[in-house]
């Protein structure tokens, strides 16, 4: 069962409300939910301890106390420590979140997905738009019990964060295959909350094309329709896991700034889960942010190929500051508390669906450095800083750029 104790022992600097509460507290486990074995303190222990002088520190707590911080993935979804747990844990509705490890992270806004569960409870014939809506009801009730994070609806929802010592949860899907061919379903959406989308996973759906097919023959009219649709709305655009065509056509046909939430560069790294370059500078040139990742496996460095830590994490950054200019670059960890490796496989067996890496590599069980939500964000700051890079500049990185944007498109 998990419990999370009353005093944290750990060093980190606590920024956030928190009132002790733990996930579904007001249910009884075995009673109403069947509690599993979940990962406990150590969740919150830093696999690599970023260490800086004095006046350096003083810059940091300077950064976490005055600057907007913005994730633009991660996930407060905590994995099993077990790998048979992962299936059964996630085909109830009652998954745990971590609310005292996203206070320890610093963080200020939170786009997340909530579909971490219902992932797993899908077929091959993908998610259904009943699972989506009962995912997103029960998380919603959960975060109503707390006082730590809120559902955000607008910029305004997102600049309290800082001001209240909260966290401002900006409440996303991965893609938008739920929607069929009914594009008065991205209304439903965003009547429920949803304020970014991405257009497709990493297979194709109705709207264009994944970036696992082989051929990608861009948006689909359906997609067209979608995207001017969001458009209107006022919904964030997402292509990390679209395919080079028809995230081009998406960056092409959007009238507003085209977000890569958790991405790479594929110069860096010769994988499909990575961008091109073509990719990443039309983004950049329609005003869009482009998020760096840290999930396992995924933004490798051919340098380094065998061991993923936050170096070839920033390795990527750094490509990217280069190709498309300091204003358009992000951070998008993308991390989770306990297991990701774990889930990720068992997604990717329940659904057959598997993503074409390129190069090969030796799997790492977590990103060296950043391994959860709690540490991810923080570490990215310090390495910059301990890299020298100037206080204005990691302003912008850490949320200034994505506050921008988004003040322009959130209505």
């Amino acid at each position: 069962m998990y419990k999370t104790p009353q005093k944290s022992k750990l060093k980190s600097i606590i920024v956030k409300n928190f009132d002790g509460y733990l996930s579904f507290q007001y249910l009884i486990p075995g009673k109403h939910y069947k509690p599993f074995q979940l990962p406990q303190l150590e969740k919150y222990r830093q696999t690599e301890e970023i260490k800086l002088r004095e006046d350096q520190e003083r810059i940091f707590e300077t950064l976490l106390k005055y600057y907007p911080i913005v994730s633009l993935r991660d996930h407060g979804f905590v994995v099993p420590k077990n790998q048979e747990d992962i299936i059964p844990y996630c085909r109830q509705l009652h998954t745990v979140y971590d609310y005292e490890g996203l206070a320890l992270s610093g963080i200020d806004v939170l786009f997340e997905n909530f579909m971490d569960g219902i992932s797993i409870l899908t077929s091959t014939n993908g998610l259904k738009w009943d699972d989506v809506i009962l995912t997103l009801g029960i998380r919603y009730c959960d975060i109503t019990k707390q006082n730590t994070a809120y559902i955000a609806k607008n910029y305004h929802d997102l600049t309290e964060a800082k001001k209240t010592k909260r966290i401002a949860i900006l409440p996303a899907l991965e893609a938008a295959s739920i929607l069929e061919n009914e594009v008065d379903r991205v209304d439903v959406l965003y009547g429920l909350g949803i304020r970014c989308m991405g257009i497709t996973y990493n297979e194709a759906n109705t709207l264009g094309a994944g970036l696992i097919e082989k051929n990608d023959s861009g948006l689909t009219k359906f997609g067209y329709k979608v995207v001017e649709r969001m458009n209107l709305l006022g919904m964030v655009i997402d292509i990390s896991h679209c395919g080079d065509q028809t995230s081009l056509d998406v960056i092409e046909a959007s009238r507003a700034p085209v977000f890569i939430t958790h991405a790479g560069a594929r110069t860096i790294w010769n994988s499909p889960r990575m961008k091109s370059d073509e990719v990443l500078k039309a983004c950049a040139a329609k005003g869009g942010i482009i998020g760096v990742c840290a999930a396992p496996n995924t933004t490798l460095s051919s340098k380094n190929p065998n061991e993923h830590s936050i170096e070839s994490v920033m390795e990527h950054l750094e490509y990217l500051i280069d190709l498309v200019g300091i204003d358009h670059v992000g951070l998008g960890p993308d991390t989770f508390f306990g297991d990701h490796v774990g889930l990720q496989h068992a997604f990717d067996d329940m659904l057959s669906l598997s993503e074409s890496h390129g190069e090969s590599f030796e799997e790492s069980p977590y990103v060296k450095g950043l391994e959860n939500p709690t540490e991810a964000m923080k570490n990215m700051i310090k390495w910059m800083i301990k890299h020298d890079y100037k206080i204005q500049d990691i302003q912008k990185i850490i949320g200034g750029n994505a506050m921008r944007v988004l003040r322009g498109i959130l209505n």
